[in-house]
């Protein structure tokens, strides 16, 4: 891992997924969640100010980065819902079958190089009647955009993690097992390549 990936990386994605459409989007997804919850991708922990600590008894986070957890342990200290990290090895998560009621993906499956392998890791360990929620930017409907989602892609993930700009959401939670039952679509604020989301939740 270089000085990039180790120092500067996780602070300018706490930074670009911190900003605010895209803290307005989790503020309106994470809520939703209940009971024992498997948060993908935690990151930084930007999502654990919105989970509503009636309705959620822990998280459990998992992330490949250790730098980004560092940042997660310190917003987790400034919440009351206890919060721990598992390992994710090999692509496996280490849980057992149906054991979260709830699982929240944010601005995740953008870097993770086999989404379908992770979505059915996903859909191993929700239990029956949870929802995987999901807030997610990738391909969008219009021929223009995409021909540039397309084209940045292959200069973009060096220097994002392995951010995908052009992954279609929606094909790949259906691949991996789930049942989208509700869905929207719209731009953020900013460049369309980089703004069209998916937010909704599957079961």
């Amino acid at each position: 891992m270089g000085l990039y990936e180790r120092y500067l990386l996780p602070h300018l994605i706490d930074y670009t997924c911190g900003m605010g459409a895209v803290m307005k989007a989790r503020s309106q997804l994470v809520p939703q969640a209940h009971g024992r919850v498997l948060e993908v991708g935690i990151g930084s922990g930007l999502n654990l100010g919105f989970y509503d600590a009636s309705k959620v008894t822990a998280i459990v986070g998992v992330d490949p980065s250790a730098d980004m957890q560092k940042l997660a342990k310190q917003r987790a200290a400034a919440i009351s819902i206890p919060v721990e990290m598992i390992a994710l090895e090999l692509g496996q998560i280490k849980a057992d079958d149906t054991s979260f009621d709830s699982i929240v993906c944010t601005f995740t499956l953008c870097t993770i190089p086999d989404a379908v392998a992770a979505l059915r890791e996903m859909r191993r360990v929700l239990k029956p009647g949870g929802r995987l929620l999901f807030c997610e930017h990738g391909l969008a409907p219009e021929l223009p955009v995409m021909r540039w989602q397309n084209r940045i892609t292959p200069l973009w993930k060096p220097f994002s993690g392995g951010c995908h700009l052009n992954r279609d959401i929606a094909a790949l939670i259906t691949a991996g097992g789930f049942n989208i039952g509700e869905l929207s679509n719209r731009y953020l604020k900013g460049p369309k390549p980089m703004t069209y989301i998916y937010q909704g939740w599957a079961d």
